[in-house]
């Protein structure tokens, strides 16, 4: 059995990954708070932990790897748009209008991910499904002396964990109160205690608790889940490295005074964050965009994938529209190279050897285009699939490349013709505009005319040319 290494943000090294039992590999990894479409950057570790899960699965097979990632349903931003709908007339309770919101950009989230080639998890629980777990959870923390009730609300007592608090992100207690913007209220007895639970106003959404109507904070909720289907100690537990704190560590503190005995998660990996073209992605920098507007714009999912993949998931990663159109380029010619062949009965252990190595994705991808240069197709596409790529049923973009152009070029090289002897390049310039506009690249030479399909090319757009 091929062995995997894995870099522990918990101990900072690469370490042989070992599993609890071989014959159920569990990981858990915090998923998106659903009141939105998804940017971007949420993209990210969907990707990076889609790579992981193929990976585990390849190597302990599939009935052997159970894969979690949560949706976070309970959320101010979510209350707030059913609150404007119920304004606005819309049927139902607020807690019904807030599990249509939900449910609606759930379907948003697993639609986008899907055109990214990401599998479903295993189990995709929703924090409002497990309410009665963090309760039950909360109550336990409060008779083992490390959480109180305090105001309608419950916070965890970080005195309690002080010794081992802060040791996930490297930080101590006393740096993380110096240097943290942390909640500032009177019912705390430390300024670094966080909420266990909340009260919820009679206009907002609530459940019953013994410490009156209210709702979950949001740390509670992931180590609730991951306990109850994934066992006190389970594999890995992954997501971006901006949750490392106070999530995550708010988490192990949680879980770990819940269940004492327990290793919770053996194995921290965390994802660097993305910029778009060297800067970091924000709304002011007009920069900011979702997985969606880029699908819309014609960017298939799995160039997004690729792109994505061409960098190591610890390193930063830079979306360009440069990198999209060489990621484009790659793949359909790598599709024309596997055209009709069946791919090689397992992937070539190079590109194993890379992808057990940390996820080195990038090294991966070289040796695909090894491959691909050696003649071996039918191992760059057991290769490639084994990552997510040139899968079939993602394909359905890059059949427009094999589209004849070339009674589309012989159009313009007669209007260029014609032009050379009138002297009126009008229709030349109508014929490049629609032809750019439909997504292709004009390349006009003394050699002739060249129409090369880009990034979003849409044959429907060149209808009435010929």
């Amino acid at each position: 059995m091929k062995t995997i290494k894995l870099h522990n943000t918990r101990t900072r090294t690469k370490e042989d990954f070992v599993p609890i039992s071989a014959d159920n590999v569990r990981m858990y990894v915090c998923g998106p708070t659903v009141y939105d479409l998804a940017h971007l950057g949420n993209a990210r570790p969907v990707v990076v932990f889609d790579v992981l899960y193929r990976l585990l699965r390849h190597v302990y097979g599939a009935d052997h790897v159970t894969y979690v990632r949560n949706f976070t349903d309970v959320d101010d931003k979510i209350n707030a748009t059913a609150l404007e709908r119920q304004k606005a007339g819309a049927a139902g309770t607020l807690e019904e209008l807030v599990k249509e919101r939900s449910d609606e950009t759930i379907g948003w989230y697993l639609r986008d991910m899907g055109e990214l080639g990401a599998l479903q998890p295993d189990h995709m629980p929703r924090a409002t499904e497990f309410i009665a777990q963090m309760v039950a959870m909360i109550e336990d923390l409060i008779a083992k002396g490390h959480a109180y009730a305090a105001e309608g609300h419950v916070l965890f007592a970080v005195d309690s964990w002080k010794e081992q608090y802060g040791a996930l992100s490297g930080r101590s207690v006393d740096d993380m109160i110096a240097g943290a913007r942390v909640e500032v209220a009177p019912y705390k007895k430390n300024p670094m205690d966080f909420v266990l639970w909340k009260p919820s106003t009679d206009e907002l959404p609530g459940w019953e608790s013994p410490w009156g109507r209210g709702r979950p904070g949001w740390h509670i909720e992931c180590s609730a889940m991951s306990y109850e289907l994934l066992g006190e100690s389970f594999d890995i537990h992954g997501g971006g490295n901006d949750l490392m704190f106070p999530h995550h560590e708010n988490e192990i503190a949680q879980s770990k005074c819940a269940h004492p005995h327990s290793e919770f998660a053996r194995v921290w990996l965390h994802n660097e964050m993305l910029q778009v073209e060297g800067k970091k992605m924000s709304k002011s920098l007009g920069n900011f965009f979702t997985v969606h507007d880029l699908l819309e714009q014609g960017v298939p999912g799995e160039v997004i994938r690729f792109v994505f993949l061409q960098t190591h998931y610890r390193k930063p990663m830079d979306w360009t529209e440069k990198k999209a159109r060489e990621a484009e380029a790659t793949l359909r010619k790598w599709r024309a190279l596997t055209s009709g062949i069946e791919p090689a009965a397992s992937a070539a252990p190079a590109v194993i050897a890379a992808l057990s190595d940390d996820l080195n994705t990038a090294g991966a991808i070289t040796e695909l285009y090894r491959l691909a240069s050696e003649g071996d197709h039918a191992s760059l596409l057991a290769g490639a699939q084994v990552m997510g790529l040139l899968m079939p049923e993602m394909g359905a973009w890059a059949d427009l490349a094999s589209v004849d152009l070339g009674s589309y070029a012989d159009r313009l090289a007669e209007a260029r013709a014609g032009a050379m002897q009138s002297k009126d390049f009008s229709e030349v310039d109508r014929l490049k505009a629609v032809y750019v506009a439909a997504g292709l690249e004009v390349r006009m030479s003394k050699e002739g005319v060249e129409l090369v399909p880009g990034t979003g090319f849409d044959l429907t757009k060149l209808e009435g040319v010929l």
